[in-house]
């Protein structure tokens, strides 16, 4: 969907570019708010995951210039030379995001959690609205800081949980 892309004058296209690459390595991403008359939220989301997408297999890959410009043959050749430009530029540093990425995953810790249960209650079915709500906080240490996440789920929610933590607990355990 990198086609949306000819929908900005090119210094923009740049500007994005350069703004995509600065939140795959971890800083201040791009907001749709800069460019909110462009595309819908649709097509705003597409754009950045096409961006990204681009970026990181062309850097994971080693890909060259001319593979580069051929994902890029439906952008206009302004456009996809802007892409290319800001790929060229970056090229070491989005490496380095990638690299740091893939091990803080692997560092990534669960340190501690806590679990309430709650009771969800509407305003005007007080008496016949009983939805359990499971409020779930996890302290999560990446790269030596503690950050704490906490979510809240219906028992639907908390199922898909499970579920995808013991699918994620089978990898671990055939990779040890």
């Amino acid at each position: 969907m990198v086609v949306l892309l000819n929908r900005l004058p090119v210094s923009e296209c740049l500007k994005l570019c350069h703004r995509v690459v600065d939140g795959l390595c971890g800083r201040e991403p791009p907001h749709r708010g800069d460019h909110g008359a462009s595309w819908s939220l649709e097509e705003w989301l597409e754009l950045l995951d096409s961006l990204t997408a681009l970026f990181r297999r062309a850097v994971g890959s080693n890909s060259s210039d001319e593979e580069v410009l051929a994902g890029l043959a439906d952008v206009d050749s302004s456009h996809a030379e802007s892409v290319l430009s800001v790929l060229r530029a970056r090229r070491e540093e989005i490496r380095d995001a990638l690299l740091d990425r893939t091990n803080s995953i692997s560092s990534a810790t669960l340190q501690d959690f806590d679990w309430q249960l709650k009771l969800a209650l509407s305003s005007d079915k007080i008496s016949s609205l009983h939805t359990p709500l499971l409020s779930l906080s996890l302290d999560v240490r990446e790269n030596r800081a503690l950050r704490s996440v906490t979510m809240e789920m219906n028992r639907e929610e908390l199922n898909t949980l499970i579920s995808s933590l013991e699918a994620a607990n089978k990898v671990v355990l055939q990779l040890k």
